[in-house]
């Protein structure tokens, strides 16, 4: 019986035994685990640029502007934070990206600079584990133009074209897209921009979504959304790759009153059609480079005939011609423009009525990743009316400078 006993305690010892050596062997596993597992401020990334001009070199025509370009044009114009971008970003789960980018060189007023406003604000939701299929919800940029869509950061034009970005208000609005691209392409997408190709980012092959319509960070004022979609697709040609493209969006566009002057004329819901299609062909700079889009469609202009809004024809493009010299550590990019634009601006004072036509020459200067100069002279004819501007036709030429930090 003592023996039995003896024995029976020596087997639960050894059990004791085996149990706390298992336990450890458990703690330090998952210990190990833990000390592998990112922590929450490891699944995203900071990034940014900012943008400093100055337009008045060589200015023939203080009364030559662009609101929708750079406010610092022209009369009283000088010294100018065009933009200043602080993105957060960031992979923090296998099929959930998210991104943020406010912008603190706002105009909240004629006589305030630099508020911040939301640029983007969403989220992807990868459908399949290798998010070649996803949703894009939030504010974005609209799958409309591919200048349109590349960040200011890696255009060489100070600014946008009137003709696509006439279409949108800081390209962007609320809604919710859905975007397809292989794998191969996407990762030829990053390629482009981190290789200082001047590439427009990643929104698929296929793009389709809906979105408000009244431009970003405006309230909806009508109960029809617009609708876009968008095909193209970057393939190599030896060591070119060209990038062609088609893309178009419908809806109706409510004018806001505090868009509209005093004895304009305008239909009794101040809604308007807003349609467009445009083709984009793009031939990466390896080493010469062109881009070339134009649009044609139907949106609210002012018409000076009858001091009324109306629903009218619009037609425009551009060509960008560029070449990329490499000189040791020195990156050269000389560049010219040509566009034209007849049609109307949504977003501005009384659906603003224009014709331009410009030309553009200039070269970026790359001394280091972080840092870029940039020197554009242009030849530009403006007309752009509304019920105060009648009869509004502004030439001229200026030098325009900026200097931009990448960090």
């Amino acid at each position: 019986m003592r023996q039995a006993f003896k024995t029976s305690i020596a087997v639960l010892a050894a059990i004791c035994a085996f149990s706390t050596a298992f336990a450890q062997k458990g703690d330090q596993m998952e210990l190990k685990q833990d000390a592998n597992k990112k922590k929450w401020y490891e699944s995203f990334s900071i990034r940014g640029y900012v943008q400093a001009r100055y337009n008045r070199v060589l200015e023939t025509n203080q009364k030559l502007s662009c609101e929708q370009c750079d406010r610092s044009w022209g009369e009283n114009g000088g010294f100018f934070l065009r933009r200043i971008r602080v993105i957060l970003f960031g992979q923090i789960s296998k099929q959930v990206y998210f991104y943020f980018q406010p912008d603190f060189a706002s105009s909240a007023s004629t006589t305030g600079l630099h508020f911040g406003q939301i640029r983007d604000m969403y989220f992807d939701l990868g459908v399949d584990k290798k998010n070649r299929f996803r949703f894009r919800v939030g504010q974005s940029k609209i799958p409309f133009g591919f200048e349109n869509m590349q960040s200011s950061q890696n255009r060489l034009p100070l600014d946008r074209a009137d003709a696509l970005n006439s279409a949108l208000s800081n390209e962007r609005d609320l809604g919710v897209m859905f975007y397809y691209a292989p794998t191969k392409v996407r990762e030829l997408y990053a390629k482009l921009v981190s290789d200082g190709l001047k590439g427009s980012g990643d929104y698929g092959v296929f793009g389709v979504g809906v979105y408000n319509g009244q431009t970003a960070n405006r309230p909806e004022l009508n109960n029809d959304r617009h609708s876009v979609a968008r095909l193209t697709y970057p393939f190599k040609i030896g060591n070119q790759i060209i990038e062609p493209g088609i893309q178009g969006y419908t809806g109706f566009y409510t004018m806001p009153t505090d868009q509209l002057s005093t004895g304009t004329k305008v239909r009794k819901d101040m809604t308007y059609i807003d349609k467009r299609v445009a083709a984009t062909f793009v031939l990466y700079p390896k080493p010469f480079g062109i881009l070339a889009e134009y649009n044609i469609g139907k949106g609210p202009e002012f018409n000076t005939q009858t001091d009324s809004i109306e629903a009218r024809d619009l037609t425009g493009g551009f060509v960008t011609l560029n070449y990329m010299l490499k000189y040791k550590s020195h990156i050269f990019i000389p560049f010219t423009r040509m566009q034209y634009y007849e049609g109307g601006k949504k977003h501005e004072r009384d659906a603003r009525s224009y014709k331009v036509n410009e030309v553009e020459v200039g070269v970026e200067w790359q001394p280091v990743k972080q840092f870029e100069l940039v020197a554009m002279y242009t030849i530009s004819s403006r007309r752009f009316e509304d019920f105060a501007k009648q009869n509004n036709l502004q030439q001229g030429s200026l030098m325009r400078l900026q200097a931009q930090i990448n960090f």
